[in-house]
């Protein structure tokens, strides 16, 4: 699992104790509320997705205004802000799970390996299979643990034996820190699951089709602290694998496993930065003010 830096945990204990005074460093460039643009380097020298000038629009409102940033290979980044914020719906645009919504439109250029993901000819099914994706609640399907890892690999055809997908459901099921507790239990429903235990039973579903980009929408947000720490502990091992963008609702857990960091604010990215920057060293007065609990 990622650490936090005396620093960062520093920032993170002013906002938990009510009155505490704010222990961040005071350097803030942009004081003006009514100053939209983004805050921060927005690109990385070795991009997996480059997303430019995205905007979201749900009928006639417009929900996401201009985003652009990359994603890392092999970078965990945290998108943080209060609800509403647009945060889950750029997440979504990743994967095009918007494509679900009929009155929305996406506009702007996501790519994927410089391969535009909105572009006509691209196989969304395929796309799903390369940039994966685990919802705020656990969904395990209504089957066998074995069958619910196995499920990606089968229809995908990439094994070709019996022998190769068991090693497969195994795996998958051990990198994502399950294996121990349900080895003798692979026929039993996912549903019977803890809820730690389902969420991280997606996170192997997930993973078993190989995916190029995880991303992780809330997903310990229904969690208590000790499911929390085993579903992220599998972090730090996956992003040697993956990409790995996450919607979280808790600053400590963003600064625990991310590397980067994006704060949104009302449908705007406010500011990007490496984690420990944004947290000890809001260079936005919102990203300061969200930071030390002023709202959200």
């Amino acid at each position: 699992m990622g650490t936090t830096t005396p620093e960062t945990q520093g920032a993170l204990d002013g906002v938990l104790v009510i009155g505490t005074k704010s222990r961040l460093s005071s350097s803030i460039l942009v004081t003006d509320y009514d100053n939209r643009q983004t805050v921060g380097k927005i690109t990385v020298d070795n991009p997996k997705m480059v997303c430019r000038d995205v905007g979201v629009y749900y009928g006639g409102k417009q929900a996401l205004k201009h985003i652009s940033l990359d994603s890392g290979i092999n970078e965990v980044m945290a998108f943080i802000g209060p609800s509403g914020c647009g945060k889950s719906t750029f997440l979504r645009c990743l994967n095009r799970m918007n494509d679900t919504i009929t009155t929305c439109r996406v506009t702007g250029s996501i790519k994927l390996d410089g391969e535009d993901i909105y572009d006509k000819g691209i196989d969304v099914v395929q796309l799903r299979a390369r940039i994966g994706m685990v919802f705020q609640k656990p969904n395990p399907f209504p089957k066998s643990i074995y069958e619910n890892v196995a499920y990606g690999p089968r229809i995908h055809g990439m094994v070709n034996t019996k022998e190769e997908l068991d090693e497969l459901v195994r795996a998958s099921l051990d990198r994502a820190g399950l294996l121990k507790e349900v080895a003798t239990r692979m026929g039993e429903s996912g549903t019977s699951l803890s809820g730690g235990q389902q969420q991280r039973l997606c996170i192997a579903r997930a993973i078993a089709v190989n995916p190029e980009v995880s991303l992780t929408d809330g997903a310990c947000s229904a969690l208590d602290t000790i499911a929390t720490a085993q579903t992220e502990e599998p972090s730090d091992e996956l992003r040697e694998s993956y990409t790995i963008v996450l919607v979280t609702h808790s600053m400590q857990q963003a600064a625990r496993v991310s590397q980067r960091t994006a704060y949104f604010h009302l449908g705007d990215l406010i500011e990007v930065g490496e984690t420990d920057q944004v947290f000890t060293n809001p260079k936005h007065k919102l990203t300061e003010d969200y930071i030390t609990g002023r709202f959200g």
